[in-house]
């Protein structure tokens, strides 16, 4: 029993919460603590100490990230694709709608393509008037006007 509560539950709860925190940040960090977890968890069912628990935890755990991560990482490893989005950074382009961020209006034509954009200053920029895209966020090109 650990602070009145046994202590396969607490195992429990923290392989949960690893594995959740794994299933968002994908980072191949937290997951070694879950396996962490069920060693524990099993020390728990064979009625070992809770000072062994932890010691067993803490020795899969670290084990598991220092030598079993960098293995996975290396296979796992995702590539980049370009696509070429970034070419229009620096590119001057012709407001082809009402550029307008309080709205959430505004797009430009971009080397023959239209992207949706918005003002990087906030300021509404009229259809027609010439632009430097300066950014890119998400799918929205971000512009300030030429001079």
């Amino acid at each position: 029993m650990l602070f009145g509560i046994n202590s396969l539950y607490i195992w429990m709860a923290v392989i949960i919460i690893c594995v959740a925190v794994e299933a968002f940040t994908l980072d191949l960090s937290a997951i070694w603590f879950a396996v962490g977890g069920v060693a524990a968890l099993i020390a728990a069912s064979l009625s070992l100490e809770v000072s062994s628990q932890l010691v067993i935890f803490v020795l899969f755990s670290a084990a598991l990230l220092a030598l079993v991560r960098p293995f996975c990482r290396k296979f796992l490893k995702t590539k980049n694709e370009p696509t070429n989005a970034d070419r229009i950074i620096g590119e001057t382009a012709i407001v082809t709608e009402q550029i307008d961020n309080v709205h959430e209006t505004g797009a430009v034509k971009i080397l023959g393509s239209i992207w949706t954009a918005r003002s990087i200053d906030d300021s509404v920029i009229a259809e027609g008037v010439a632009v430097k895209v300066v950014a890119i966020r998400g799918v929205k090109a971000m512009v300030q006007k030429v001079g």
